[in-house]
């Protein structure tokens, strides 16, 4: 068993008897909750046409390079204090590298990907509070 989604009183009780079945073959589990629902497709969508904007505004990086710097200063720290997994992967594979490689990491290591709807609106917030303090305001599309 991998993961369980429960999101309704019948997938609960499905869970529950998937937990009775696998604790009675191995008598030991370990689980770990992650709740609220994953991002949003609207919040995936705003946060990428901010990464273009900060690209046209700020042009001392690209779109990718401002992502990979966003992931980085707003998305890791975030997830290392909420996601034990998350920061154990982490810290093993990427804190002790040179921020220039941290930066090309963030190209292909997870991060937005791995966040519910808070998670991702205060990773946005964030990326708001950060950049407005550079003249750029980052502004939401549609209702968020």
């Amino acid at each position: 068993m991998s993961s369980l989604l429960v999101n309704s009183a019948e997938s609960f009780q499905r869970a529950m008897g998937v937990l009775r079945e696998e604790f009675g073959r191995h008598r030991y589990l370990k689980i770990s909750l992650k709740t609220g629902k994953d991002r949003s497709l609207d919040q995936n969508a705003t946060i990428h046409c901010w990464y273009e904007q900060l690209a046209r505004e700020l042009r001392e990086d690209d779109a990718l390079g401002w992502k990979c710097f966003c992931k980085l200063h707003f998305g890791v720290p975030l997830l290392r204090a909420e996601d034990e997994e998350f920061r154990i992967a982490y810290d093993s594979s990427i804190k002790l590298m040179a921020y220039e490689q941290k930066l090309r990491a963030m190209k292909y290591w997870p991060v937005t990907s791995l966040m519910t709807t808070r998670q991702l609106s205060a990773y946005a917030e964030a990326m708001q509070t950060h950049f407005l303090a550079l003249s750029v305001n980052l502004e939401f599309l549609g209702n968020q």
